[in-house]
């Protein structure tokens, strides 16, 4: 209802007495005060809350510092591993690490080195291809303490878990503890271990401390 409407709906002051009318002379002093300001408050279409922050700005605070435009499903608990792959490329084995390391601009963070093996097992670890690495390190930027980020390879068919530990586990600066779960044909290994991040968005298993693996 706009203020005109609201004068015509309002019963003529001259039926009403004296104080009926002092209030209701207050009652449009302030609306004739606050309507200007409820109409600034009201964002424009541009404005963040109606999508422009997601369209032109970084939305997403990784835990290393670095801001992300997409989080490739991590907020909902899972990892799209189609979309990592398109952001990624055809890089595989010893050049994931290199490309990760030389794009300052890179979409995605990824998980670089040979000791995610000491979470779920050598072998485990040499069948994740450059988009799991990808969704492990992404999903240790974006995803809040204590929440699980699942995802599927479906040309190993094997799956994986992680979750970060919770607020009161406590690490180094820069560095999060995560408990890793690969389930497939051989059957089920999960391990827990440490990574750090790098100030390009990479990360980087820390080998000196393994925290269990079954």
């Amino acid at each position: 209802m706009n203020l005109a409407t609201y004068v015509q709906s309002v019963p003529s002051t001259e039926d009403s007495s004296p104080r009926t009318r002092r209030v209701l002379k207050r009652l449009l002093l302030v609306l004739l005060i606050a309507l200007p300001c409820i109409a600034l408050a009201t964002p424009p279409a541009w404005a963040p809350a109606h999508g422009w922050r997601k369209k032109n700005d970084a939305a997403y605070a990784g835990y290393s510092g670095r801001q992300w435009e997409r989080d490739y499903g991590v907020s909902l608990g899972r990892c799209d591993r189609a979309e990592v792959g398109a952001v990624l490329g055809g890089a595989a084995g010893a050049a994931i690490g290199a490309a990760a390391g030389a794009d300052g601009q890179r979409a995605v963070a990824i998980v670089v080195g040979t000791v995610i093996g000491a979470a779920i097992g050598a072998e485990i670890g040499r069948r994740m291809d450059q988009a799991d690495r990808s969704c492990v390190g992404h999903a240790l930027e974006l995803a809040v303490p204590g929440q699980t980020v699942a995802w599927k390879n479906h040309n190993t068919g094997i799956t994986y878990q992680l979750t970060p530990a919770s607020e009161g586990e406590r690490t180094a600066e820069g560095c999060r503890k995560f408990r890793l779960i690969a389930t497939g044909g051989f059957g089920l290994s999960e391990g827990r271990a440490v990574a750090c991040a790098g100030a390009d968005g990479t990360w980087k298993l820390n080998p000196d401390v393994r925290l269990g693996q079954r």
